[in-house]
């Protein structure tokens, strides 16, 4: 008896905590309790460079990030760069299987020293075991399936640099949460790029992303409705029909 009772007490609790947001839009997710705050707001790593040049203290065109013709990519945590998420994917996938086997098996006793015709004789009427065994057989197959999926996804995100691997390829994370009336959709990519895929706007595509993990979704009123309830959730999963 305790098991009813205590599942019944933890879905009570879960609708009790959902009932505080009755009326109310979904709130944002806190930017501050993110990796990419941390790591845009610690102080990087000391760079070690050479002793520098007066010549090239003095000159306008040196390749520091802040000159006129520095390279502005990407390069440290905490810096920020735009990833390119542009999704065109199309497969179509058609196999088609028969299979049929037909067979026929007969045996009779047309004349055994006089036996059959004997037994004829006490047979039903039209019986006769000039035709003992008579026996056919027919199996058919046919199997046809698809698969047919089209995908389009364009979307833009600033992403941050927020670990830099020994190797020197960059780790990225980046979110991006935008509310229309009552539901908040959701970007989130995430993954590790080299720093010379960043191109010179500061971009780079998703196809160039090594684990990529790119999550588009959202909360709110409309989600809520297009999900089981939690009872017919627990219900699929436990009845074994």
């Amino acid at each position: 008896m305790k098991s009813p009772a205590l599942l019944f007490l933890m879905i009570a609790l879960t609708a009790c905590g959902r009932l505080e947001d009755v009326g109310k839009a979904p709130g944002f997710t806190p930017v501050e309790s993110g990796n990419e705050f941390f790591a845009m707001s610690s102080v990087p790593m000391p760079e070690t460079t050479s002793k520098r040049q007066p010549t090239k203290e003095a000159s306008l065109w040196s390749g520091a990030r802040n000159s006129l013709l520095g390279d502005r990519r990407a390069a440290q945590r905490g810096d920020i760069l735009t990833v390119v998420i542009e999704i065109n994917d199309k497969a179509e996938i058609s196999n088609s299987s028969g299979r049929s086997r037909s067979g026929s098996e007969s045996m009779g006793i047309p004349s055994l020293l006089g036996i059959p015709q004997r037994l004829d004789q006490r047979l039903p009427e039209g019986a006769s075991m000039a035709d003992a065994i008579s026996t056919n057989s027919n199996s058919a197959y046919q199997g046809d399936g698809s698969v047919s999926r089209n995908e389009k996804l364009t979307l833009r995100v600033a992403a941050t640099i927020i670990e830099t691997l020994p190797n020197s390829v960059l780790r990225i994370q980046g979110s991006q949460e935008v509310r229309v009336n009552f539901e908040v959709r959701e970007l989130i990519v995430s993954g590790f790029v080299r720093p010379e895929d960043v191109s010179r706007q500061n971009e780079i595509t998703y196809d160039k992303i090594a684990g990529a993990r790119i999550s588009y979704g959202g909360r709110g009123q409309i989600t809520d409705v297009q999900q089981p309830r939690i009872g017919q959730q627990v219900a699929d999963i436990l009845l074994p029909f």
